[in-house]
């Protein structure tokens, strides 16, 4: 099984969540580094979790990245603020894609790509979106992604970014030229985007706003997030996804009982790792004189919910009846 790991900040190690249930790491002599006993804070207070997730779609061709610049550009009433500090407003995506050259990449890849059985070609952009649950103040969320961009960035990846306020959680676009000015090409990985998700919750505190980021199954979460495009319908309350899983499962309950799901296995081993390693922190604690901290650590991991698969999930939404139409699409994030 893979191990869970959530970064602490930059240039520090990674809490190995899964390695504590076999014994703590030697490298900091079995002890706990104040980064990490910052991180283990955070996580049992349930600090607001922040969100960074790529946007997978129209990425590829030249059409799509402006129709998408002028999407989040709101068609104009918007401004887009850039990696040099410029602020454009109106339908600027053509405009972007001319300064950042985009069309001599997409000639290139082009060229690279002929003859390869008709492979998709690489993307042009990243589309990246990073949010905060409802009530964080918009304006250091925007911040904290300027800082983020800033020293990720700047000198090396062309981007533009906006601040989009019109749901409950404050959330910035940013899209990033996947073809840095020395012509190399970013591939993001799960490890990236765990750091840029460190990174991000650690400028946001920098700003003064709570923010943590942990792996759901560190937090005794099960269900996945959902993708976007289903997450937005369960806000509007008309996802059809989620409503047709919902459906499948109340006939299986009709039958008598909801069909065996594979996963479930693995969602209870996991579980049983991730409680044995808070278990093992919690001894640690005690060691390093942090009765209390190690007193949250066994109450934030005796009050786990019980592993639910998806459907599990949904039969349990159904037991709790109409009263609130919107819990049953139960989005998660």
């Amino acid at each position: 099984m893979p191990k869970r790991t959530f970064r602490i900040r930059e240039g520090e190690p990674l809490l190995d969540i899964a390695s504590y249930g076999r014994g703590a790491p030697r490298e900091t002599g079995g002890l706990l580094t104040p980064g990490q006993l910052e991180q283990i804070q955070r996580t049992v207070r349930r600090t607001p979790e922040a969100v960074v997730k790529v946007l997978p779609r129209a990425s590829h061709d030249l059409k799509a990245v402006g129709k998408h610049l002028d999407y989040i550009g709101r068609k104009g009433e918007l401004e887009l603020e850039t990696d040099d500090g410029e602020r454009l407003g109106g339908r600027i995506g053509k405009d972007l894609l001319d300064g950042w050259d985009l069309d001599i990449d997409d000639v290139r890849r082009q060229a690279t790509l002929a003859g390869t059985n008709g492979r998709k070609p690489p993307k042009l952009v990243h589309k990246l979106m990073f949010s905060m649950p409802p009530g964080t103040p918009p304006g250091k969320v925007l911040g904290a992604v300027r800082n983020f961009a800033r020293e990720e960035f700047w000198g090396q990846h062309r981007y533009a970014f906006v601040l989009h306020t019109d749901e409950a959680h404050p959330h910035v676009h940013l899209v990033l030229k996947a073809v840095n000015e020395q012509g190399e090409r970013l591939n993001i990985k799960k490890a990236t985007l765990r750091r840029w998700r460190s990174e991000f919750a650690r400028n946001l505190r920098l700003l003064g706003i709570e923010a943590n980021a942990t792996e759901r199954a560190v937090r005794g979460q099960c269900v996945k997030a959902r993708k976007d495009g289903i997450y937005r319908a369960s806000l509007r309350g008309d996802s059809v996804y989620l409503r047709g899983q919902v459906e499948a499962v109340a006939q299986e309950l009709a039958k008598g009982k909801l069909q065996f799901e594979p996963g479930k296995a693995n969602l209870v081993s996991t579980r049983n790792e991730v409680r044995r390693a808070w278990i093992a922190i919690g001894d640690i604690l005690i060691r390093q004189r942090q009765p209390e901290l190690a007193a949250n650590v066994r109450r934030f991991s005796d009050q786990m919910p019980p592993p639910l698969t998806e459907k599990e999930w949904a039969a349990a939404k159904l037991a709790e009846g109409p009263r609130n139409p919107r819990a049953r699409e139960g989005p998660i994030r």
